[in-house]
């Protein structure tokens, strides 16, 4: 199962808070739709790879969207949020019984990773007794 995808040279994840930019037809016009919110699943294999993101419309309904990483009309991806370092599983599907506040804390999550990664470790400081070997004299 991938944990990562990429779309031309951006590269983002399952959980990660993205924003796609659609180009939609309207009669002879077009215009650009945003759809912004969490991948909660990325399936498929080589081009035929898809990825759904899903975000909370009005009166806390959710609504989730599924978008193939080849489709024409997007035109770019934007990551607003990176989370993949806070997951821990393929498939976020718990999500959706989760509120605002508990999925934040994937963000977190991911945020404490990150900092461990980047701040340097700090010695070990051993507060036990020291063991010495005793030697009997003959």
């Amino acid at each position: 199962m991938a944990l990562r995808i990429t779309h031309k040279t951006l590269e983002f994840g399952i959980g990660d808070r993205v924003k796609v930019h659609q180009r939609i037809k309207e009669g002879e016009k077009f215009r650009i739709a945003v759809f912004e919110g969490m991948v909660i699943k990325i399936r498929g294999v080589g081009g035929r790879k898809m990825f759904t993101i899903r975000r909370i419309g009005e009166a806390a309904i959710g609504i989730e969207r599924i978008f193939p990483i080849d489709l024409p009309t997007i035109e770019k991806i934007e990551v607003v949020k990176k989370g993949t370092m806070g997951v821990n599983r393929a498939k976020l599907y718990y999500t959706r019984e989760k509120s605002t506040k508990e999925i934040d804390k994937i963000y977190s999550r991911a945020k404490r990773r990150e900092m461990s990664k980047t701040t340097p470790a700090s010695p070990k400081v051993s507060r036990g007794k020291k063991k010495t070997s005793k030697t009997k004299a003959k």
